[in-house]
């Protein structure tokens, strides 16, 4: 059997594995094993799954995860979604669909300091779905935009996935974080200008929010800042503290994890009991991504050993000179695993694949990672499996249907197109800050 066809073949039986709902990690593993046993013997398998968790959880870089995880668990925990979208709402409301414009600056602050898409789309689903649908918004925009900003939590730093990203591709994850930072405003601006040309055009879509006098707005917006400044300062110290060298990221987590628990302490928001369920949060998150990690890595091995890499690189040169056709082969792949599988079984199928083929051209493996990080985010609204869809959907119930979510969505994932012709036109978006560092 040639490499090509045994790894395609491992591949599509693992896609379908997925799709019996077997977990991923289980899936890897198990056809890892199967392979390694046809390639060479089953006791050589029982060595290599005997050896890679141990190989795979001493990697220090690693420690990042679990510390990025229970940063963003105390912060769902202690409320700090609902003092943001307040803050947001006082001070974005005036626009042309304010509340959405609240709801999506809101998600990008809670995806500073959350890193979880899905934790974001659920809070704000809560928050901001219900105080949109009772002043009248058309049901998909409130839905719609609280799936779609949800997702920048892929982005903003911190971000579980670059951490794994960086630690498959062996690239620097301190820049890969900072590299996330303009796409992911880029992303933001770019959702709030539709939504105000939208709003603006047909008025009907956000009926306009009465604020109350422009003395008290005054009031409520300064009392109402005075509730997340902590927060933002603590965002601004976790991403500047990694932009000058001065934090790891392990460090920056570790920080950011106690000071969200002094912030909601001082604040009164986070008890004994809040403050265990968050840790009973990211300990759970932390073993399953480990778990997913542990079956990628058998899986990359695998590869490896089948030949697929080097089969792949030389086929670079006969059909892929140009790098902006391996972009868009690249892209083709992200957008139909994404319409089908969890964002972080894509990355840990396809980064075995496909970076030998991007290191071959010589292209920037950071603004790939960027690239790969949004084409998740893409997979996380797109039909049928739009994880971030069916979160909002399961918060809201009845209320709204399932077609009226993934119709809101569909503004969202055209601003996508717009952002990733940017992204892919215009890598120095990524890569500028990454370059300005020392």
């Amino acid at each position: 059997m040639s490499p090509l066809t045994l790894s395609l073949g491992s591949l599509l039986i693992i896609l379908v594995l997925i799709g019996l709902r077997v977990p991923i990690g289980v899936a890897l593993g198990g056809v890892s094993l199967a392979g390694f046993a046809y390639l060479t013997n089953f006791k050589v398998a029982l060595g290599v799954i005997r050896e890679t968790p141990y190989v795979f959880s001493a990697n220090w870089d690693l420690t990042a995860i679990p510390m990025f995880l229970l940063l963003g668990a105390i912060a769902n925990n202690s409320g700090i979604s609902t003092s943001l979208f307040r803050a947001a709402r006082l001070w974005f409301g005036a626009l042309p669909g304010g509340l959405a414009v609240a709801t999506n600056m809101a998600c990008a602050g809670f995806a500073a300091a959350c890193g979880s898409s899905v934790a974001a789309a659920a809070a704000m689903a809560r928050l901001a779905t219900p105080e949109m649908i009772k002043h009248g918004y058309d049901k998909g925009l409130a839905t719609g935009v609280v799936a779609s900003a949800g997702t920048l939590a892929a982005l903003i730093p911190p971000s579980i996935l670059f951490v794994l990203y960086g630690i498959f591709a062996e690239v620097s994850i301190v820049k890969l974080l900072i590299a996330g930072v303009l796409p992911g405003l880029l992303t933001a601006g770019v959702y709030t200008a539709m939504i105000v040309i939208r709003c603006k055009i047909n008025p009907n879509l956000a009926p306009k929010v009465d604020l109350g006098s422009s003395a008290e707005l005054r009031r409520e917006r300064w009392a109402a800042l005075g509730e997340v400044w902590p927060l933002l300062i603590l965002i601004a110290g976790i991403i500047g503290g990694l932009y000058g060298g001065v934090v790891t990221p392990t460090e920056a987590g570790a920080a950011g994890a106690f000071l969200a628990v002094v912030i909601g302490v001082v604040q009164r928001r986070l008890d004994f009991a809040k403050f265990m369920n968050a840790l009973r949060d990211a300990i759970g998150t932390t073993a399953q991504i480990f778990f997913v990690g542990m079956g990628a890595v058998m899986y990359t091995k695998f590869l490896a050993l089948a030949g697929i890499s080097t089969l792949l690189t030389d086929a670079i040169g006969a059909w892929a000179l140009d790098p902006i056709l391996l972009v868009i082969a690249a892209s083709i792949i992200y957008v139909i695993l994404g319409m089908f599988l969890d964002p972080l079984g894509i990355v840990l199928i396809t980064i075995p694949v496909l970076l030998p083929m991007f290191t071959a051209l010589d292209l920037d493996l950071v603004w790939f990672g960027v690239i790969v990080v949004k084409y998740v985010e893409i997979g996380l609204l797109t039909p049928p499996v739009g994880f971030n869809v069916y979160v909002v959907k399961n918060v809201v119930g009845d209320t709204v249907p399932l077609h009226d979510i993934f119709k809101g969505c569909f503004w969202f994932l055209a601003c996508e197109v717009v952002i990733m012709a940017l992204l892919i036109g215009f890598p120095e978006i990524s890569l500028w800050l990454p370059r300005t560092m020392g």
